[in-house]
């Protein structure tokens, strides 16, 4: 666990959670193994991230299957599998036993994930899904809007976390609009009252992280993939890992 200590009180940091999705879709752009997907796990955690996300997705576009079993021997931190538990998926999980699997109905051809759970429509699916995960000692984790509906379905559902899918707060915050937060807080009170740990992820960056960080009440993690490597482009991978650690505290 991670703390920042204030002038009254101890309070626990929110972890940052490294996706490495994008490093390899530039790998497999070219072929070969270059960028080295082990190594920028192992450099990133160096780095001071907390721990390192990954989202194989069926057509394995970029990260593959195998990437997420090697990488079971490389991250000492925290290690986060997403995906849609489509058989293969599932079968994947329960073989590496990651610390944390975090459930998304991203479709097969969907480019990145656009939508959270419907968690009243699929609540015996995923009761059993996160029961046989929670049965081999793997945290979960489901994706949802921040909608008081679905964070109740989750807690119904059993899961230990939900992850507040922020695209939503990230448009509205880059055209100036601070109000586009209130639906999370919210949501984030909710969750709090329901017992659920909170995680969040989607177009969180270097621009909006603190103010979303340091709004959100009892934010345990946050998962970044695609604005941090690309910021890493400009700015350098280590100092990058680095200025979100000092957002986050």
């Amino acid at each position: 666990m991670y703390f920042c200590i204030s002038s009254s009180k101890i309070i626990p940091m929110t972890k940052l959670s490294v996706n490495i999705n994008k490093i390899a879709t530039l790998r497999n752009a070219r072929g070969g193994n270059v960028p080295d997907l082990l190594k920028v796990a192992v450099d990133i955690q160096k780095f001071g991230g907390q721990g390192i996300t990954i989202h194989p997705r069926p057509d394995e576009r970029h990260i593959r299957y195998q990437d997420a079993r090697d990488l079971k021997s490389i991250v000492y931190t925290e290690y986060n599998i997403e995906g849609n538990p489509e058989k293969s998926f599932v079968d994947l999980v329960l073989e590496i036993k990651p610390t944390q699997v975090t459930l998304v109905p991203d479709a097969i051809d969907a480019i990145t994930s656009n939508a959270g759970w419907d968690t009243i429509k699929y609540k015996d699916f995923l009761t059993e899904i996160v029961q046989e995960f929670q049965r081999n000692g793997i945290r979960t984790s489901i994706f949802v809007d921040p909608v008081f509906d679905m964070i109740e379905g989750a807690k119904i559902i059993g899961t230990e976390r939900i992850e507040l899918y922020t695209e939503a707060f990230a448009h509205e915050f880059s055209i100036g609009n601070k109000n586009g937060i209130d639906p999370y807080v919210k949501s984030s009170i909710l969750a709090n009252e329901l017992g659920l740990g909170i995680n969040a992820g989607h177009d969180l960056s270097l621009d909006n992280i603190q103010f979303f960080n340091q709004n959100i009440p009892g934010l345990l993690e946050v998962s970044i993939g695609h604005a941090l490597i690309s910021e890493a482009i400009y700015l350098g991978l280590d100092n990058v890992v680095n200025m979100y650690l000092q957002k986050l505290k």
